[in-house]
């Protein structure tokens, strides 16, 4: 533990918690605006009004307008992580699992985002950290989210948990960039559902 003697002020404390509301308020308003305009044309003044900053102030806490992209995208996939869990918490059977799972993450709203996000971060070699930033944080939630889910629920994995977890979104991703280049079909052309290897926890329960 750290003691403060009383009188003194902790060096940056109130600055640094102006920076991180101020932070917060422009990815809030990026994640916003992004959602909003599928196309991404939105412009910096835009979210810097929208945040109720200014515009010079985006660039000093991203560095750059694609690197604010990055981090808006990867936080509105996130948020969206939690409708996902809730759907797979209120599945009956692994096999409603695999299905409702898939079936949700192919019409999250971020999905295309991220993906454009990826193509970004591969563009831009100098943000390809921010990306690996972004996709550890995911799958380590994801990990978690289904070891503890299949602890629960006394199922199990035919792989390991980490596999499981990028198997799955690579799979999303990539069915989610068809669909953005132009591919004919619908998200129910994917097997998605078939990369979840998710079963009963003893034979009479695998389906």
């Amino acid at each position: 533990m750290v003691t403060v003697s009383k009188g003194k002020r902790l060096p940056g404390g109130p600055s640094q918690a102006r920076g991180h509301s101020t932070r917060g308020r422009i990815l809030d308003s990026a994640v916003k605006l992004y959602l909003a305009n599928t196309s991404g044309d939105v412009s910096v003044a835009a979210i810097a009004a929208d945040a109720d900053v200014f515009p010079n102030q985006v660039t000093y806490y991203f560095g750059s307008k694609d690197s604010l992209f990055i981090h808006a995208a990867f936080l509105a996939l996130l948020h969206d992580a939690e409708r996902v869990e809730a759907i797979g918490h209120s599945a009956g059977s692994p096999e409603s699992f695999r299905r409702n799972m898939a079936r949700t993450v192919l019409m999250l709203p971020s999905m295309p985002l991220v993906v454009r996000a990826l193509a970004v971060g591969t563009s831009r070699p100098a943000l390809a950290a921010v990306v690996d930033q972004h996709l550890t944080l995911l799958f380590r939630q994801s990990e978690r989210y289904l070891a503890r889910l299949m602890r629960h629920r006394n199922w199990e994995v035919q792989r390991p948990v980490p596999v499981e977890t990028r198997t799955f979104w690579s799979a999303a991703f990539g069915a989610t960039l068809l669909s953005q280049a132009g591919a004919t079909g619908s998200g129910s052309d994917v097997d998605l559902s078939g990369t979840l290897t998710v079963r009963g926890g003893s034979p009479g329960e695998n389906l």
